[in-house]
């Protein structure tokens, strides 16, 4: 716990917020935020430390630009638009630093220029890897302004060549003038490979796309979610609803357990897309997948006298709607069972379930999923008072 972080680029990338701190002292500075904004609901559990507190990240966005005519790789420094050269990053996936290393090279062996924003001139925003925790396997996607990209069979030949663990390579088109990496309707073309790759989280296998959401470091993932599952105490009798479901760890994990019919809702259709494949390349048959707003969605099954015995919600950072909640409220769950990535917005829902609906919270659990950085992720039990008498 006493052991300290270095990077070179500390102070001028802004990317971490706690890189330079001893571990210990992260790990208390975000249970005081949890209590700062959770404790007057339930009493806050120790944070969970991370496994691992560096080359956790499996999920790597550098951003392409130029260097006197050569590609250079990194990150916009934290409130700016100055890319910081990143040679190696300590929190990253060890295999992230020698690819871009290599697609570096390969992109003045192949004439393959940095998009200029300005001009609109160029080829390459952006590089996106993805690697397995579990399989050595890693994706890469080529984020360009279009795909035509020179000698793009060539280079992704050549990176497998050079790193066998690259399994896949595509290019994504965006022509967005944003700083989002990956435009919503992308379109992509597979150069190399199936176009993902898989990894396993708690007994079961996942296909990882240049677009699906996974959590960036999964060992503390399956950590996050045997303690979700522990929460829930799902029995055989049990339906249970994965609202905001992504492409279906939860809900996939949550029907391996032994419930009777599980349900997840998503507005993302690629995402659905691939937790249906997931369900299938894992064998379930009880769980189903439905492409819908999900406050739309529970307002809607609220409205058919639809219940569920237990609810699964991991909303984004900006939390739950209170159409949601409300909703949520009329399918009379025993058990709620609130996974958040913002404390901040989390204390505002939980407000509004003690103030509007019958529930209390039973145990506050914070997971650091994200160590260096300020994020911290919270899994909440709420029970029903029939469920407490």
């Amino acid at each position: 716990m006493a052991k300290k972080r270095n990077c070179p680029l500390e102070g001028r990338c802004g990317g971490c917020d706690y890189i330079g701190m001893k571990y210990s002292d992260e790990l208390l500075e975000k249970f005081l935020v949890e209590e700062q904004f959770l404790s007057r609901f339930c009493t806050v559990s120790p944070i969970l430390p991370s496994p691992e507190i560096l080359g956790y990240r499996c999920k790597i966005q550098a951003v392409c630009g130029s260097d006197n005519g050569k590609l250079v790789t990194g990150i916009y420094r934290k409130g700016s638009h100055k890319l910081i050269p990143v040679r190696s990053c300590p929190l990253e996936d060890e295999r992230a630093a020698p690819i871009l290393s290599t697609i570096r090279t390969l992109s003045a062996r192949y004439h393959i220029q940095p998009y200029d924003e300005d001009r609109g001139t160029g080829h390459l925003r952006h590089v996106l890897i993805r690697a397995s925790s579990y399989y050595d396997e890693v994706l890469v996607v080529l984020v360009a302004s279009s795909f035509d990209l020179p000698s793009a069979s060539d280079l992704a030949a050549a990176l497998h060549q050079k790193h066998p663990e690259v399994k896949s390579v595509s290019i994504i088109v965006n022509t967005d003038k944003t700083s989002m990496v990956i435009p919503e309707n992308a379109r992509e073309k597979v150069i190399y490979g199936k176009g993902y790759i898989m990894d396993r989280l708690l007994s079961l296998d996942f296909r990882i796309s240049a677009t699906s959401f996974y959590q960036v470091n999964p060992r503390q993932a399956a950590n996050l979610y045997t303690i979700a599952m522990n929460m829930a105490s799902i029995v055989p009798s049990d339906t249970i609803i994965d609202a905001y479901c992504g492409t279906g760890t939860i809900a996939l994990i949550a029907a391996a357990e032994g419930a009777r019919r599980v349900i997840g809702v998503e507005a993302n259709p690629k995402a659905v897309s691939d937790a249906r494949e997931n369900a299938s390349l894992n064998g379930i048959d009880n769980a189903e997948f439905v492409v819908s707003d999900a406050a739309k969605w529970m307002k809607e099954k609220a409205k058919e006298g639809m219940k569920a015995s237990i609810v699964f919600l991991d909303p984004p950072r900006s939390g739950a709607t209170e159409e949601f909640l409300a909703a949520l409220g009329r399918m009379e769950p025993e058990r709620i069972v609130y996974v958040s990535c913002n404390p901040e917005t989390l204390g505002r829902d939980l407000r509004y379930i003690y103030h509007f609906l019958p529930y209390r919270a039973t145990g506050i659990q914070p997971v650091d999923l994200f160590p260096g950085s300020s994020h911290i992720e919270t899994a909440v039990l709420l029970e029903h008072k029939r469920t407490r008498q």
